[in-house]
C-alpha cells in the first residue's frame, strides 16, 4: 500500500503557521544572505498569479466543454439565478440585523482621528476612482474591445460571455451535416483542452502550501499584530456577520436543502475554502473548488454551471463585507442611517460586487464607491480607508473563502434541485 498523502489543507494551515512565526521573528529585516518576509511575499504571490493565468482559461473551456457535452437549459440558469438571490439575500439580513441591533460603529465615535493616527501610512491607492455603479458602465466593461482583452485583463464575465456565444455557435453548427464532422473535432479539442489545463494547474496547486507560507511572512512581517489593538471590533464584526453566514447558514443550507451534512460539504470542501482564504482569490481556486464538488458528489454540470458561470454572482463575501463596512463606518462618523439608505448600499454593494467579479482585492477597490453611496463625503472616504486598509489582508481572504463557500452551495442545491425535477 503506498505512502498517504498529507491532505492539500493541512499542508495550507502548516504553511500558514510557519509563515507567522517567521513574520513575527524577523519582521521586514533580514532573515538570512539579504532574503526578507516582502522577498518571500512576493516569491509566494507569483504561484498565486500562475493560477489567475491558467484559471481564466480553464473557465472558458470548462464552459464550453459544459455547453457541448451537455444540456443547459434555460430553466437551469433560472434556477441558478434563483439559488444565488436567496443567498446574498439571508447574507445581507444577516449584516443588516447585526449592525443596527449592535451598532458596533458607535464604538469609534470620537476616536477617529485617534485611529487613522496608529494606521498612518498604511493605506495606498485604491483604485476605484475608474469604477462606477452605473448599471450601464458595468454592463459596458463585460464586452470588451477585443478577444484577448479578457484573458490580459481577468475578466471572467467576459470570457463567460465569449464561452457562452461559442458554445452556442458549436450546438447550433453540430446539427447541419456539413458541419457535424469539424465541430467533432472541435469538441475534441475543448476536452483535450480543458484536460491540459486541469493537469497543469495540477501541479501548480502543489506548490500552493508554499506560496502560503510567503504571503503570510510577509504580510504579518509588516502589519505586525499591533493594529489589531485599534481595530479589533472592525474586523470582529465583519467576521461575525461572515462565520454567521459561511458557517451557520452554508452547512444547514447544504444539509437540509442539499443532502450533503457538515462532514461531507465541510469536510470535503476543506481544500477549496482553506485555498480560498490562503491566496485571497475564488477565481484561483475554481479547479479546487471543481474537485472537491466532485469528491461530494455533484455532478461535473452543475459544479460547472455553478463554480464557472454562477461564480460571478456568488459574491457573498464580497457584498456582506461592502454593506457591513459602510454601516459600521457610516455609524462611526454618527451618519442616522434609514431602512431607505441601508437598501441602497445593499444594491450598490451586489452591483459593485458583480461589476468586479474576478478583480483581485476586488471588494476593497469597490468600498469607496460604496462608501459614497452611504452619502459620506469624498474627504471622508479618503481619510477612513488607511483605517481599512491596515487590516483588509485578513478580511480580503475571509471574503474570498465566503466566496468559494457560496460557489459550492450552490452547486449542491442546483444538482439536488435538478435531480429531484429530473431535468
Amino acid at each position: 500500500m503506498g505512502q498517504r498523502r498529507v491532505p492539500l489543507f493541512v499542508r495550507v494551515l502548516i504553511g500558514v503557521a510557519l509563515g507567522a512565526l517567521v513574520g513575527i521573528v524577523f519582521g521586514k529585516g533580514d532573515i538570512a544572505f539579504g532574503l526578507t518576509t516582502a522577498d518571500l511575499g512576493a516569491l509566494g504571490l507569483l504561484v498565486v498569479r500562475m493560477l489567475r493565468m491558467l484559471a481564466v482559461p480553464l473557465v472558458l473551456f470548462a464552459v464550453l466543454d459544459a455547453l457541448v457535452r451537455t444540456e443547459i437549459s434555460a430553466r437551469m440558469g433560472g434556477r441558478l439565478i434563483v439559488i444565488c438571490i436567496f443567498n446574498v439575500s439571508v447574507a445581507f439580513t444577516i449584516g443588516l440585523t447585526i449592525m443596527n441591533l449592535l451598532e458596533p460603529g458607535t464604538t469609534w465615535q470620537g476616536h477617529i482621528d485617534e485611529l487613522t493616527a496608529a494606521v498612518h501610512g498604511e493605506g495606498g491607492k485604491h483604485g476605484a476612482a475608474s469604477l462606477s455603479l452605473s448599471p450601464l458602465e458595468t454592463i459596458q466593461r463585460w464586452v470588451p474591445e477585443g478577444v484577448a482583452q479578457p484573458f490580459s485583463d481577468n475578466n471572467v464575465i467576459a470570457v463567460v460571455l465569449l464561452a457562452l456565444l461559442a458554445g452556442i455557435a458549436i450546438r447550433r453548427l453540430r446539427q447541419e451535416p456539413e458541419a457535424a464532422e469539424p465541430m467533432a473535432a472541435v469538441e475534441r479539442v475543448i476536452d483535450g483542452s480543458y484536460r491540459i489545463l486541469a493537469r497543469m494547474l495540477g501541479y501548480v496547486i502543489e506548490t500552493v502550501p508554499f506560496a502560503v507560507f510567503g504571503v503570510v511572512a510577509q504580510v504579518v512581517g509588516k502589519a505586525g499584530l499591533d493594529v489589531f489593538a485599534t481595530l479589533w471590533v472592525f474586523v470582529a464584526v465583519i467576521l461575525l456577520g461572515m462565520a454567521i453566514h459561511a458557517l451557520l447558514y452554508y452547512p444547514a443550507a447544504a444539509w437540509l436543502l442539499g443532502g450533503k451534512p457538515p462532514r461531507v460539504y465541510l469536510g470535503r470542501g476543506a481544500d477549496a475554502i482553506l485555498t480560498g482564504l490562503s491566496t485571497n482569490s475564488s477565481l484561483a481556486t475554481v479547479p479546487i473548488t471543481l474537485r472537491s464538488l466532485d469528491q461530494m458528489g455533484v455532478t461535473p454540470e452543475s459544479a460547472r454551471l455553478a463554480a464557472c458561470i454562477g461564480t460571478n454572482l456568488n459574491n457573498d463575501g464580497i457584498t456582506l463585507y461592502e454593506a457591513m463596512a459602510a454601516l459600521f463606518l457610516a455609524q462611526a462618523l454618527g451618519y442616522d442611517l434609514s431602512i431607505g439608505a441601508q437598501i441602497t448600499i445593499v444594491l450598490a454593494s451586489m452591483m459593485a460586487g458583480i461589476g468586479v467579479a474576478g478583480v483581485p482585492e476586488a471588494g476593497l477597490i469597490v468600498l469607496p464607491l460604496v462608501l459614497a453611496t452611504a452619502g459620506l463625503p469624498e474627504t471622508v472616504v479618503t481619510a477612513l480607508l488607511p483605517l481599512v486598509f491596515a487590516v483588509d489582508w485578513i478580511l480580503a481572504r475571509c471574503r474570498s473563502g465566503v466566496n468559494v463557500m457560496a460557489d459550492m452551495l450552490v452547486a449542491v442545491l442546483l444538482d439536488r434541485w435538478t435531480r429531484a425535477r429530473g431535468a
